[in-house]
């Protein structure tokens, strides 16, 4: 399933990128092409995250690979992954970080938290999505802001709640997974006795949704 949905997210990317310039405004499909793509995107991140969680992610028998890794390289491959997805949904993605700084942590879990996110945030943004990365008192804080209305009381509520797991909500369809999943993978990056976190709140500098993970 999730080869066969990595096949179809190829494709539409392939065809909006190929698209000729702005479309125009008569044109339904493109807008029609970048929502598929939207969704192809979320459901094979649910099915990764699915199968991390089978493989039991956050056990000590799940392989963890930490390695130092630039900044400047993950939010690099971060935009590169997102870039055409963001634009053909009119999304504006800005990055803050310090082009020095490097971190150790496991680079293809962390990415998956990323992504998860950012997706997220273009599902609730107005326009805009702002990436920021920073040393903050010896944890590296990792936040994912956007400029829409905000987490629902029921989100926020559920990231209050990560280590209890966070309810079904069948009115919203809503499984919780992505920030259980998120969750898991924080808490395996430790260091002298301090581990990771995921947080959920609303503001931010973007005055929407803010998604925040701090690393030791």
């Amino acid at each position: 399933m999730k080869n066969s949905i990595s096949v179809l997210s190829g494709t539409l990317e392939n065809l909006l990128a190929n698209a000729p310039g702005a479309p125009a405004v008569a044109d339904t499909s493109y807008p029609q092409m970048a929502h598929m793509l939207y969704q192809t995107r979320r459901l094979n991140d649910k099915l990764i995250q699915l199968l991390a969680l089978y493989k039991e992610v956050g056990k000590p028998s799940y392989p963890y690979d930490p390695n130092a890794v630039r900044i400047e390289e993950l939010v690099q491959q971060m935009a590169s992954q997102q870039r055409i997805l963001l634009n053909s949904k009119g999304i504006r993605f800005d990055a803050e970080y310090a082009p020095d700084l490097i971190w150790t942590f496991d680079e293809d879990l962390i990415i998956g938290v990323l992504l998860h996110a950012i997706n997220n945030a273009i599902r609730y943004t107005t326009d805009r999505i702002r990436l920021s990365i920073a040393e903050q008192d010896g944890w590296l804080e990792l936040r994912v802001e956007d400029n829409g209305i905000g987490f629902p009381p029921a989100m926020l509520q559920a990231g209050a709640a990560l280590n209890g797991g966070a309810p079904v909500d069948f009115a919203s369809n809503s499984t919780g997974l992505g920030l259980y999943f998120s969750n898991e993978v924080a808490k395996m990056h430790r260091h002298r006795g301090r581990a990771g976190s995921v947080h959920l709140e609303n503001g931010g500098r973007l005055g929407g949704g803010v998604f925040i993970l701090r690393l030791p």
